[in-house]
């Protein structure tokens, strides 16, 4: 890698690809039960929290970022408050980068595992709670593995699609080399200085690489959850 990237170029992405991961693996759970939330019970007011789920789809990332360091700045509100009593800053910090992309991409977890829990057999769960099983029982031994191709499917989807992500980002913890700037500020930043094209180039090509390496992987996760195999 060193001899195709610079170290600049090296650290970037490795941090998007530290960045992603905590962001996916924080997001999983809260996905799995907004899906099985949403796939297998009804309650009033369901179509509006599906649509508060799916807002980040088509909330600009910036607005997203904004809000973000509305909360989170340590100047007062949950920042500050967050900041003062245990020491945790989300602002300007790579941790704040992982929250944005987590929230930004937690619709394509909820919507991929949502689509898998529904495609799933439910005569199998009937069949268990007729011989006793319990909920967490089921959970753990049918649905869930059931579910799998599309937890996988929309780990990747969202991993790879945070790997991407720009607004939000900058707007809620800038654009500090070793601590926030990503692959898409890296980018962006070699735009901005003279004769940085072809540092963009070659991080623009990485990048569409990735996405389709991820892309194509989650589409392989996928198959099973719509075939039914």
């Amino acid at each position: 890698m060193d001899s195709i990237l610079t170290p600049a170029e090296s650290e970037a992405l490795l941090l998007s690809l530290r960045i992603s991961s905590v962001a996916v693996l924080c997001a999983l759970p809260f996905a799995v039960a907004a899906a099985l939330l949403l796939a297998r019970t009804q309650f009033i007011g369901k179509t509006l929290v599906d649509g508060l789920i799916h807002v980040p789809l088509v909330l600009p990332p910036v607005a997203i970022g904004f809000l973000l360091l509305t909360v989170f700045g340590t100047r007062g509100g949950l920042g500050g408050w967050l900041l003062v009593h245990f020491g945790i800053r989300f602002v300007f910090s790579w941790t704040g980068a992982a929250l944005a992309s987590a929230i930004i991409t937690f619709p394509f977890q909820v919507r991929a595992i949502r689509l898998a829990l529904e495609g799933s057999d439910l005569g199998l769960n009937q069949a268990a709670e007729t011989l006793g099983a319990g909920w967490w029982d089921r959970l753990v031994n049918i649905t869930l593995p059931l579910a799998f191709p599309g937890i996988v499917a929309g780990v990747v989807t969202a991993f790879a699609a945070s790997l991407g992500e720009f607004g939000a980002i900058i707007t809620f913890v800038s654009n500090i080399p070793g601590e926030t700037r990503t692959l898409p500020l890296a980018i962006y930043t070699a735009l901005q200085a003279p004769g940085g094209d072809v540092e963009a180039a070659r991080l623009s090509i990485i990048s569409i690489l990735l996405a389709l390496l991820f892309m194509s992987l989650a589409e392989i996760a996928a198959r099973p959850a719509r075939t039914g195999a």
